[in-house]
């Protein structure tokens, strides 16, 4: 591992296991996942929504294509038989396709040029390069759950791929979530096409990390749209919640 690579996961590691955040992640996590549920977190990155999962006695497939990742994973969890990992892509189809490495923040690792292209010149981007890239397999969320069982959670970081993942859906979870970024606000509204389509009619979202929801009350479709659609540039990023139960998950 280079020394910018072990640098940037460092800070990633700092970040993401701040002291207090653990219990933050939990709290707001439980509405979704009881023990012996199964959580799939697509784009695990260091792996600290598995961590939460699994201390709600969940069950985890965790999927995560950068290799230095991947390893990182294997040594936090690969000792844990409740927690299985994958090494790919995530898209519409089997097959394959090109990672683009950005080695110097490795949370923005992406398969969409869109996403790189939007990124430039962005304000809040500024300096962002991907520097490598490696060919990778491409799993389908249908395919994960034909090997690993239908997940009760999903959630889905794939830096601008998200509507591409989820046109590998053809079933809905008990609850999903999704990135989005106001660089690619396109993006967040074909997820939420695709997801309507697979009948999610409650919707919920948090800004950046905050794990604090928006709306006092879940949304549908159409108002999530447009409440993506006005924010303004520097909101940057969030996720979108839906659930198939209605108020009492999102709310």
């Amino acid at each position: 591992m280079t020394g910018s690579a072990a640098r940037a996961i460092g800070h990633s590691l700092r970040t993401y296991y701040a002291p207090g955040r653990a219990a933050r992640l939990d709290a707001f996590h439980r509405r979704f996942l009881v023990p012996g549920a199964l959580a799939f977190d697509i784009g695990a990155h260091v792996g600290d929504r598995t961590a939460s999962f699994r201390r709600l006695g969940a069950r985890v497939v965790a999927v995560e294509p950068q290799p230095r990742l991947a390893r990182l994973l294997r040594l936090l969890f690969g000792r844990d038989a409740d927690v299985v990992r994958v090494s790919a892509l995530v898209g519409a189809m089997p097959g394959e396709a090109v990672l683009r490495l950005n080695t110097a923040n490795p949370t923005v690792a992406t398969v969409s040029a869109g996403f790189i292209a939007a990124a430039k010149g962005a304000p809040g981007w500024e300096g962002q390069r991907w520097d490598a890239e490696i060919r990778l397999p491409v799993a389908t969320l249908d395919a994960l759950a034909a090997a690993h069982g239908r997940p009760d959670f999903v959630k889905l970081d794939v830096e601008g791929y998200e509507a591409e993942a989820l046109a590998g859906l053809s079933f809905a979870p008990r609850s999903l979530s999704f990135e989005f970024t106001t660089i690619q606000r396109g993006v967040a509204l074909a997820a939420l096409r695709r997801l309507s389509l697979l009948g999610y009619r409650a919707f919920n979202a948090c800004l950046g990390e905050s794990m604090i929801f928006a709306h006092p009350a879940p949304v549908e479709a159409a108002a999530m749209a447009e409440w993506i659609t006005a924010l303004p540039a520097e909101a940057n990023s969030g996720d979108v919640y839906a659930s198939m139960e209605g108020e009492s998950a999102i709310a």
